[in-house]
């Protein structure tokens, strides 16, 4: 019995577990599968990668203090992060990945980076 590539529809050739006939058709088959078929996927992780990056420059040092203003005019959204963390005293950190902000008073925020 003679398998075929689940991509091209040849016959594969070679190692008796072998699923595809080349890496080509191996690649093609895994990147049609975890395509990100919905466009709010796809603009979710757009918008979380470009608050990381955004973070990541302003809070070179790995604590920093920042305005509301300068991240805005960054392009960073306030919807977008990934975990919430609060202290057992109650202070709430967002997280984008392992860059955190804390809202301060007068429209500052704190800039940290989660120790791994």
């Amino acid at each position: 019995m003679q398998k075929q590539c689940p991509e091209c529809g040849d016959k594969i050739v070679g190692r008796i577990d072998k699923k595809f006939c080349s890496d080509a058709c191996r690649n093609s088959y895994n990147n049609t599968i975890n395509k990100d078929h919905r466009n709010i996927i796809r603009n979710t992780n757009n918008r979380l990668r470009k608050n990381y990056r955004i973070l990541e420059t302003l809070n070179p040092e790995q604590k920093t203090k920042c305005s509301k203003a300068k991240l805005i005019e960054q392009g960073f959204d306030f919807n977008y992060f990934t975990s919430i963390y609060t202290t057992k005293v109650g202070t709430v950190y967002y997280f984008v990945y392992d860059q955190g902000y804390l809202p301060l008073e007068a429209d500052y925020y704190a800039l940290v980076k989660r120790e791994s």
